[in-house]
């Protein structure tokens, strides 16, 4: 009875170092799901005056969807208000002389309007995209394009300011009088405002930038987003050939209503030992005396160097794996080795793959070279990335190396 009890713990107790044995990697899942965004910054507008009399706030309210680790859409309402500058001159020109001089008649004047801005954007995730997925990061980088429409309204100013500017001109000219022939008065900014719209405007506008998330939590985070708009030339009330652009500078928080991955644990089993299997072939030859020859196949070793996510370092328990393909190659002096590196589909993108296991089969090769001192001409370095056949049906287990020597 006592044997009985002895022996079953035992092998309770040998169970258990098995199980700790065993190797563990944790994976992150991407989930799809929508979020919102709360912001506020400023606007500065191009044109001819100065960046303070351009300055005007500027809000935004934004909900979108991520469909997947690298891209997703989201639709924006961008609002507040804008500004421009009105320079008038009169200018005297002086043909006998050549003299040019220019007087201010309305000398920098300000105006403003407010505008709703609704845009459908495309939100693309350089980090994921680069990086490859993983979703612990503290920062994440954006680009951010669009299309969409600005509806503008309470334009008043603007159009007082254009009859100010008739009002100058009107007054100037009936001061001069007239133009006698070696002189003549021409007015420059006149038709500056000969766009001052009224009521209520639609423009088509077209945006692109840059967007920077700092991660609080798994739902919160804070961010930064830099943004230029272009839109037609009769937005801020001027007659040019460019087009107007507008520069948007936002701070705010983001929250996500979903989880945005899973972790699951995974085991890595062990990859089984290789069997040489020699194989005996019997040839008889037609002689007085019948001979038995045997004949046995090349033996080769194989052994499969795991990695971590992302990761080509080679860690203490798989170098022992190594060593031993080292031990077989110096024992075998005319043997090689073929060591070709995967990662799995689930992480990254193809360029980023290929790079991750061109760099995990080159890291056994160096220590193959450094540390044991193969030549380099018995190791063959190969990478076939996520494109070509995937060893195992495991994903964790695809990231690897697998050394065969022979």
């Amino acid at each position: 009875m006592k044997l009985n009890k002895i022996f079953l713990t035992a092998s309770l107790l040998m169970a258990g170092v098995c199980a700790n044995a065993q190797e563990t990697v944790t994976e992150y899942v991407f989930q799809p799901h929508w979020y919102g965004q709360l912001q506020i910054g400023g606007q500065e507008t191009l044109g001819e005056g100065s960046f303070g009399q351009l300055l005007s706030p500027n809000a935004q309210l934004a909900v979108g969807y991520k469909f997947n680790p690298y891209f997703g859409l989201r639709l924006a309402v961008n609002a507040w208000q804008s500004r421009g500058v009105l320079n008038l001159t009169k200018t005297n020109l002086n043909l006998g002389y050549g003299e040019v001089i220019a007087e201010p008649l309305l000398d920098h004047k300000g105006y403003r309007w407010n505008y709703v801005a609704p845009t459908l954007d495309a939100v693309v995730d350089l980090t994921n995209l680069i990086g490859g997925y993983n979703p612990t990061r503290v920062v994440e980088v954006n680009f951010i394009a669009g299309l969409g429409a600005n509806i503008a309204f309470n334009n008043k100013k603007a159009r007082q300011l254009n009859i100010r500017a008739a009002e100058a001109l009107n007054k100037q000219w009936l001061a001069e009088n007239k133009t006698t022939s070696n002189q003549m008065t021409g007015y420059d900014g006149f038709k500056a405002l000969g766009s001052a719209w009224g009521g209520c405007q639609g423009f088509m506008l077209g945006q692109f930038g840059f967007g920077l998330n700092f991660n609080c939590s798994s739902r919160f985070q804070v961010g930064l987003e830099l943004m230029a708009n272009v839109l037609s030339d009769r937005y801020n009330s001027k007659t040019g050939p460019n087009t107007d652009w507008y520069f948007n500078g936002l701070v705010g928080i983001g929250y996500s209503f979903g989880p945005k991955y899973q972790t699951v644990t995974k085991v890595i089993e062990p990859e089984p030992e290789p069997v040489v299997v020699e194989k005996v072939v019997e040839k008889i030859v037609e002689v007085p005396v019948q001979v038995e020859e045997k004949k046995v196949e090349k033996e080769v070793l194989r052994r499969d160097v795991f990695f971590l996510i992302n990761k080509y370092d080679i860690r203490p328990q798989e170098m022992e794996k190594v060593a031993q393909v080292a031990e077989y190659l110096q024992t075998h002096p005319n043997a090689t080795v073929t060591i070709t590196g995967y990662a799995d589909k689930g992480t990254g993108s193809k360029a980023y793959n290929l790079r991750l296991s061109a760099q995990r089969s080159q890291a056994v090769a160096k220590a193959l070279q450094d540390q044991y001192f193969i030549p380099a001409s018995r190791i063959i370095v190969k990478s076939m990335g996520e494109d070509m056949f995937q060893p195992y049906p495991d994903p964790v287990q695809n990231r690897v190396a697998i050394c065969i020597a022979e």
